[in-house]
């Protein structure tokens, strides 16, 4: 693995409308606002399941303050990941994690709109994404705006990611993401869309006796073969702490380490 160095104390930042806070078991640490959009462990399943070679290139999608690319660059040698990200106020705060974190110098952030990629100079090895999981017609949607966007698909939709993904990456390159266990249905169409094949699906449940809320999936990019429904990942045990394994992806560990255990 590749050290990042000493990652600021976490706390409040200079700005009040930001926090300064311990990420990937305090390993690294992230400047993330204080209210409404703010990361959650669904970004260091995305970056654990990415397994991207060392020396190797991704991009993340929609790469928020940086959670996912950071982690994914910290855990793995000498890898290069760029992120593309939306809103304004979240790629200035992701440079400035990477900067934080000793990590700039392998990763860069982007402002771009994912229908609209900056013509790439090669393709990547690996693409991820956590792409907003509602649809636009949710009548659950957040009131805050920056929250909102991260959330609700707005004109860019899942379509619209899985096939930006795919075209980000080499014949045979892999793309990852992390989405609600039930728009199963629609990742399915949107990777068969795409040219995505060779699926794999882990199933995230919160207990050993809750239905999932979540699903990783990864394919490769103009690959076929059958789809592979993986044993999955369980959060929480009876007592609520979290299960070894979890535990292990949330501090740095690569989801393919633990599948082959």
């Amino acid at each position: 693995m590749t050290g990042a160095g000493r990652p600021p104390t976490p706390g409040h930042a200079a700005d009040e409308n930001v926090t300064t806070d311990a990420w990937l078991g305090g390993k690294l640490s992230l400047l993330q606002p204080a209210k409404g959009y703010r990361v959650a462990i669904d970004a260091a399943l995305l970056a654990a399941a990415t397994p991207l070679a060392p020396g190797g290139h991704a991009l993340e999608l929609g790469a928020g303050v940086g959670a996912a690319a950071l982690a994914l660059a910290w855990r793995v040698q000498g890898a290069h990941v760029d992120g593309i990200e939306l809103q304004p106020s979240l790629a200035a705060l992701a440079r400035r994690n990477a900067e934080a974190n000793r990590l700039a110098d392998r990763v860069e952030f982007i402002e771009a709109d994912i229908r609209r990629l900056p013509k790439l100079a090669q393709p990547y090895d690996e693409a991820l994404f956590n792409p907003p999981y509602l649809r636009p017609e949710a009548n659950d949607a957040s009131p805050d705006p920056i929250r909102r966007i991260a959330t609700v698909e707005g004109p860019a939709r899942l379509d619209d990611w899985m096939k930006a993904a795919v075209a980000a990456v080499r014949p045979g390159g892999g793309v990852t993401l992390i989405h609600r266990a039930d728009r199963l249905a629609d990742i399915l169409a949107a990777a068969a869309n795409a040219g995505l094949g060779g699926l794999t699906v882990w199933p995230v449940w919160p207990r050993r006796d809750a239905d999932a809320h979540r699903i990783i999936v990864r394919g490769r990019a103009g690959k076929g073969g059958r789809l592979r429904l993986a044993a999955g990942l369980v959060l929480h045990r009876e007592n609520g702490q979290f299960t070894e394994a979890a535990a292990a992806l949330l501090e740095g560990a690569a989801l393919e380490h633990l599948a082959r255990a």
